[in-house]
């Protein structure tokens, strides 16, 4: 395809046409940075034979602008006295134009042959494709690329537009991280980008996913692994990608030993699949401590898929270029800039200890330093690398009124992945009320919408329908905010949602609030606590179908074990009262995928002396869930029967006869209707997986050897009919360029921001 080298950054064309003039002529051209060169951006010097290469970037700029700029670097050339001077420009040229070019070059030009227009640099492109994919930004910014990034993009992740996404591809700077991180997805399906706060493992997932996306592959950005299993198709190339899988904030640990057992499914899930790619990020000291709570992630085999990114595989060049490319992109006032690279703190910024690239976003974003005045902005820079949690402290503390903080409030303790308008709204207009009532102000009806426009953009951000946090170090920032009893006991009281009480809870206890604040609290909760009945764990949602479930809230399981929590913590017997309620009669019932196998364990532990000694009702409880779990197991789904088995085989000590015998019928029945199973299913590797289920629960129950041959039987010949439909994946061959060369003194990085003050 051809390139107009638009959404190319001058360095960046000047990187291309080296390599690509280099091939072109056999040898390899020195780096020079951008800027007062002394008339070259690449030098070939052999015995004193010096050959210089040029690049000027001027795409969106006029002929007489390139001319006029030529004219004054004739001396320069001159003074160089090359043997051979080639000039590339990414501005159109008409053969009189560049035999007007060639005039004000001079002697040094060999033949008009030398002087390279974006044609001549497209027919070097396509004789050297290999160049091509060396150079992300190029490849990701053409046409065609863009419109299939903009699809898949519009459709999985949210309405992101062209122009985010064009400015997402030109602020990229090309790092080895690229080349490590997706060498090691091909290689184990898999790859954990784990690091510090704001590193760029969003970023670099980002890029990932577009290159996958270029090879036409379709991008499913999760937010659950629910999302995932149900998404997931041999027959299709899929790449996956959950942003932060294991929170933003903190690790739920009761959360994390329920579900990363599903993890683990969905992992070895795309592992066999020739046609499906994981890519998950999280932040590296939650993933370690993580690993001290979960066998599975525990698991050393997980070591291999884990790319650990860190700011210390950025070179100085590499970090200049993520600055340069920032305020040539974010539309940083020209004022700024100028007041910047004349201030010398360019270096500093670069050097500084605490280089992040969320900082440089921050600080180069036009919304958020218009209110900073040039001259002190450099200084400002400066500080916010050195603290940078002020810069969330005076936005939030002076900038916003309490209508907006109380949305920030609400939206910290809904879903970090972003939650619906229509529940923000419901807990804002309840959390709201009561925070102004507790601290004399007022409020009105309009406030919510308000707030929200007054925050887009700066402080939260809009995707169709859910709201999100426009950067997650604002979620960091309200962490050690919200460490205040009265005002945590406000929250608490506001819940109208369980899932929202649930990570109210959560959060004292991860803040360690002192046993008797603790208890405080936990009454607070008396309200949600009795909605807790009625409140449902399925809505239905319209589609091009017809009607679907999807789940809502939390589980009866996790209700009833939020309700033992804060019996516990407060010794209040409206809870305990609750939780028998409950379990007498589940929401909608008990339902296999949602409560499978925790309300197994959650039995067990309650026949366990061990775990609630000092529950009156431990027993009691025990009993009634039983009763709704055989139910649930008698209408078990096939997929989720082997959970709930392996959760029978692990806690059967303190399960009493009944639950395990419902099981062995359900495992019969399972193999009484094999054909009806597998029918449905249109998965290779899923079916392949079913054999050994199969297998494993022909064990457990009185299944003859026969009836088990039968059965994987009928799966292989469904595998042969699938077969039939697959097809092999083909990775991206898209490479980081590795032209540069790895000094970078300050010169270099003088040379680099000088043409931001010409601009």
């Amino acid at each position: 395809m051809p390139y107009e080298f638009g959404n190319l950054s001058p360095a960046d064309f000047e990187d291309l046409a080296r390599d690509l003039v280099g091939r072109e002529l056999g040898i390899r051209f020195e780096a020079f940075a951008a800027g007062p060169d002394g008339g070259m951006d690449g030098r070939h010097a052999k015995g004193g034979a010096k050959i210089i290469l040029q690049a000027k970037h001027y795409a969106g700029s006029t002929y007489p602008g390139l001319k006029s700029e030529l004219k004054r670097e004739r001396s320069s050339i001159d003074r160089l006295a090359p043997k051979r001077y080639v000039l590339a420009t990414s501005r159109a040229l008409t053969p009189p134009r560049k035999t007007e070019l060639a005039a004000l070059i001079g002697p040094s030009l060999q033949s008009e042959g030398d002087i390279l227009g974006p044609g001549d640099l497209n027919g070097l492109i396509r004789k050297y494709p290999d160049t091509e994919k060396s150079h992300i930004k190029l490849w990701l910014s053409g046409v065609g690329v863009l419109e299939r990034v903009l699809r898949s993009a519009a459709h999985t992740v949210n309405n992101i537009t062209r122009e985010e996404i064009e400015a997402k591809v030109r602020v990229y700077a090309p790092n080895p991280s690229f080349n490590g991180a997706r060498d090691t997805l091909e290689a184990h399906h898999l790859v954990i980008i784990s690091g510090p706060p704001g590193v760029g493992k969003t970023t670099l997932a980002e890029m990932l996913s577009y290159a996958y996306i270029a090879e036409d592959w379709e991008l499913v950005a999760i937010r659950s692994l629910d999302d995932g299993f149900a998404a997931i198709e041999d027959s299709k190339k899929q790449v996956f990608f959950f942003d932060d899988f294991l929170g933003r904030v903190a690790l739920d640990r009761s959360a994390l030993s329920h579900k990363d057992s599903d993890l683990a499914r969905f992992i070895k899930r795309v592992r066999k699949s020739p046609n499906a790619r994981f890519i998950l990020t999280t932040r590296a000291y939650i993933f370690e401590e993580a690993r001290l709570v979960s066998e599975y992630l525990a698991d050393q085999r997980l070591d291999i898929s884990k790319y650990v990114l860190d700011v210390g595989i950025y070179t100085r060049r590499i970090k200049a270029r993520i600055l340069y490319n920032h305020l040539l992109v974010a539309g940083t006032p020209q004022s700024h800039i100028s007041a910047l690279i004349g201030s010398g703190h360019i270096a500093k910024i670069v050097d500084h200890k605490n280089y992040s690239p969320r900082i440089i976003d921050w600080m180069t974003d036009s919304t958020r330093v218009r209110d900073i005045l040039p001259e002190i902005y450099p200084a400002a820079f400066i500080d916010a690398l050195t603290n940078p949690k002020q810069l969330w402290d005076i936005a939030f503390r002076t900038h916003i009124a309490k209508m907006c903080q109380h949305l920030l409030l609400a939206l910290f303790f809904s879903s970090e992945y972003g939650v619906g308008l229509k529940e923000l709204k419901l807990s804002y207009e309840s959390l709201h009320p009561r925070l102004c009532a507790k601290y004399g102000e007022e409020h009105g009806p309009k406030d919510f919408d308000e707030a929200l426009r007054t925050l887009e953009g700066g402080f939260v951000k809009i995707s169709g329908p859910l709201v999100s946090f426009v950067n997650p170090s604002l979620r960091d920032y309200l962490t050690e905010y919200l460490n205040d009893d009265a005002l945590l006991r406000e929250i608490a009281a506001s819940a109208v949602e369980s899932d929202f009480a649930r990570a109210v809870w959560s959060y004292c206890k991860t803040i360690r609030l002192p046993a008797d604040s603790l208890a405080v609290v936990a009454t607070c909760f008396a309200k949600i606590a009795g909605d807790f009945l009625h409140l449902p764990v399925w809505i239905k949602t319209p589609g091009k179908h017809g009607d679907s479930l999807q789940q809502t809230g939390l589980s009866n399981t996790q209700r009833i074990e939020l309700l033992i929590a804060w019996h516990r913590s407060s010794g209040d017997q409206r809870f305990s009262d609750l939780a028998l309620a409950l379990a007498r009669a589940p929401v909608d019932g008990l339902d296999s995928w949602r409560d499978g196998d925790d309300v197994i364990e959650l039995i067990a532990k309650l026949r366990d002396g061990d775990y609630f000694d000092e529950f009156t009702v431990a027993g009691e409880l025990a009993n009634c869930l039983e009763t709704a779990a055989i139910g649930m197991i008698h209408n078990c789904a096939p997929d989720d029967l082997e959970k709930i088995s392996d959760a029978v085989e692990e806690w059967k000590l303190h399960l009493g006869s009944e639950i395990p015998q419902a099981v062995n019928e359900v495992i019969i029945r399972e193999f009484d209707e094999i054909d009806r199973t597998v029918e449905s299913i249109d998965s290779e590797s899923t079916l392949t997986e079913h054999i050994e289920t199969l297998k494993k629960l022909a064990t457990r129950t009185r299944v003859s050897t026969a009836v088990v041959s039968r059965a994987v039987e009928t799966v292989m010949e469904r595998i042969a009919v699938v077969e039939g439909r697959s097809t092999r994946s083909s990775s991206p061959s898209v490479r980081a360029s590795t032209s540069e060369a790895d000094k970078f003194d300050d010169a270099a990085l003088q040379n680099l921001f000088a043409p931001l003050i010409r601009r």
